[in-house]
């Protein structure tokens, strides 16, 4: 908290006169009340006075800086006097106070009064800076004096210690937007607060601006702002903070007070799973949560790269010559779809595997992968014996209860081996782990995939079958849902259902799934354009850009917009959401890939009614937030 933080032009008076020190204060502690610091004004001069009897605060050279910490304090202040011709206030030099700050400090245990006096006590040990603020005309000159000096203070810190004082990391779940989102939101709230930030983002592309060990080595404390895992044990001695990605957006000021408070807590990393550390005080659906995003996340290149090759197959080969064999009918599409499969067909692997290793860690990952694939297989017992028995996948339902079943097999397995003694811990990983784990999980997919292929069958029939009606309902709620929090949870729970179904080859849910994501940003955007003062100028640069947010499929461009105005903006995006999801479903749209907006509107299936869904629902959210929303002042002012 910077002194001009605590100081306003209604709390200094300038050319003061005061014949004792108990009228000067009393003079102070009126300047504290009208600045509406104070909510009992006798307790708290009293505060004052208690502490003038322990000791002087008269600290020479002409300056005094009384102070008091008091519950009759509503919020931490400061109030300053200048008294040309002196008080006598009974200073250690003996000489008269001509300059005198008063510190009003609420009593709670952030003490800070003391970092206020020892800041406002190193200025003042500069003769011009005392200069300056004895020669101010006015309390806004005088002000002016305080601020430029505490920037150079700051600065020459800066220099000295070329660190940084805190380290943050940021990560969502697709790695595309929330993740560098929430970083520049940090790190300008830290150029704000006087903090050196550096963020380390784990994005789709991989990680970047790393930490060395210097940077941690130098650091204070560790904000993690992320919705999927992130190893914790070199922060060990470290204070760390945890939140969730769109804390680091919405709330970095709150951050990173909080993580150089005393409240945060000093993380210490176990000898065990580094998972353990960061379940800790998690909640569970939080943590199942974390799990599944990571899976999503490693997933999603799989399922982008492979799904639009396949698509582009699909565009270069002739249905004529072999309706069967189509996307492989022509050498070109052939190469295309090999490819496009190739990767498109580990996906579900992928999902199992990171969700196991997510919560076991690096064992983890090999028991997930083999479920992954006995799930895809579909393999039973039975048809261990009987080679006639037609193998049923259980899809994307039967990698997820692989990679949580085979995550906690691994965890189970470490429990019991930590009774094994140490001397075989080297072949705990590179034996025990593995055969095991590979060999449980596999015991138990034969087991259940009987079942879970029924089912997972049962859904794609339904999906298949569904009427006109209840498809344009799946939609709507589809399309709702990834305007709710725009990134968050419930979004991210339509999005891997979405690309779950790519999978099991339902192509029109993640047609309306991806249509109804890019509606929050293009209402924003066309609410800009044809009701412009809906919109505060100053934001009406970023509107327009979410232009490209939204062809490009990317929701977290309305954020800022829904944030600030959350009761009209998110019922309006949900609205217009859902209008586009049951659009895209009765106009039977339908999508291979499972992002890139306009960008694939080659591989999209009926693309002018995609294009027209989309309009219509980006319409109708604007048209809402428009009758919802009122003209802003600004723009009658500036007639």
């Amino acid at each position: 908290m910077k002194i001009t933080d605590l100081l306003s032009e209604e709390a200094i008076q300038i050319n003061g006169v005061a014949n004792s020190k108990n009228e000067v204060i009393d003079k102070m502690v009126d300047l504290m009340t009208k600045n509406g610091n104070i909510n009992d004004k006798e307790k708290y001069k009293q505060a004052v006075l208690k502490r003038e009897e322990e000791g002087t605060t008269g600290i020479g050279e002409g300056i005094a800086i009384p102070h008091g910490k008091s519950d009759a304090v509503s919020k931490p202040g400061l109030s300053a006097m200048v008294v040309p011709n002196g008080v006598e206030f009974n200073s250690l030099d003996g000489q008269p106070a001509k300059l005198l700050f008063l510190i009003a400090a609420p009593n709670t245990k952030d003490n800070v009064h003391l970092d206020v006096l020892s800041r406002l006590s190193t200025l003042l040990m500069d003769t011009e800076f005392r200069s300056a603020l004895l020669n101010a005309k006015s309390p806004k000159e005088f002000l002016a004096c305080i601020d430029r000096a505490e920037k150079t203070k700051i600065n020459e810190t800066k220099q000295e210690n070329s660190g940084y004082e805190i380290l943050a990391i940021t990560a969502c779940p697709t790695g595309i937007a929330h993740t560098y989102m929430a970083a520049e939101s940090l790190e300008k709230m830290g150029e704000q607060l006087g903090y050196k930030v550096k963020v380390e983002t784990h994005g789709q592309s991989g990680v970047k601006n790393k930490f060395t060990k210097e940077d941690i080595k130098n650091a204070k404390a560790v904000i993690i702002a992320a919705d999927t895992k992130v190893d914790l044990s070199r922060f060990d001695g470290k204070k760390l903070v945890k939140a969730k990605v769109a804390d680091g957006i919405n709330k970095p000021k709150e951050l990173i007070e909080h993580v150089l408070s005393d409240d945060a807590k000093v993380y210490h990393s176990t000898n065990k799973s580094n998972q353990e550390d960061d379940d800790i005080k998690e909640g569970v659906g939080t943590r199942i949560y974390k799990h599944l995003m990571n899976g999503v996340t490693h997933m999603l290149p799989f399922v982008v790269g492979g799904g639009i090759l396949i698509a582009i197959a699909f565009l270069l080969d002739d249905y004529e010559i072999n309706p069967a064999n189509f996307g492989k009918n022509t050498p070109l599409a052939a190469f295309f779809k090999t490819i496009g499969d190739s990767a498109f067909n580990v996906m579900l692997y992928i999902l199992a595997g990171y969700i196991a290793m997510s919560i076991a860690d690096r064992p983890g990952l090999a028991v997930g992968f083999v479920g992954g694939i006995l799930a895809v297989q579909g393999t039973t017992f039975a048809s261990l014996s009987d080679s006639t028995i037609t193998l049923v996948s259980s899809g994307f339902l039967g990698a997820l209860i692989a990679g949580f079943v085979g995550g906690y097999i691994v965890v189970l397995l470490k429990k019991i081996c930590s009774y094994l003694p140490n001397s075989i811990e080297g072949i705990k990983t590179i034996l025990l782990y593995p055969v095991f784990g590979i060999l449980l999980i596999g015991l138990f997919m034969l087991a259940i995939n009987p079942y879970v292929a029924s089912i997972n069958t049962a859904i794609n029939n339904y999906l298949t079958s569904m009427g006109t009606a209840n498809k344009i309902l799946l939609g709507a709620l589809l399309g709702g849902m990834m305007a709710v929090d725009l990134g968050g949870p419930v979004n991210k729970a339509a999005y891997a259902f979405g690309t779950g179904m790519l999978a099991s080859g339902q192509y029109e849910i993640m047609a309306a799934v991806m249509a109804g994501g890019m509606v929050p940003p293009l209402a924003i955007a066309f609410l800009a354009t044809a009701f412009p003062r809906k919109i505060p100028k100053k934001d009406k640069q970023a509107a327009y850009v979410n232009y490209i947010m939204g062809l490009s499929f990317i929701s977290e461009g309305a954020i800022p917009f829904a944030s600030a105005d959350p009761l009209r903006t998110i019922p309006s995006f949900i609205v217009g959401s859902a209008v586009t999801g049951a659009l895209s479903m009765f106009f039977n749209c339908t999508l291979r890939a499972p992002h890139g907006g306009i960008f694939v509107i080659a591989t999209i299936g009926h693309p002018l009614k995609y294009i027209l869904a989309i309009a219509a629902g980006a319409i109708v959210s604007a048209l809402i937030m428009a009758k919802l929303k009122k003209n802003l002042p600004e723009y009658n002012k500036s007639k």
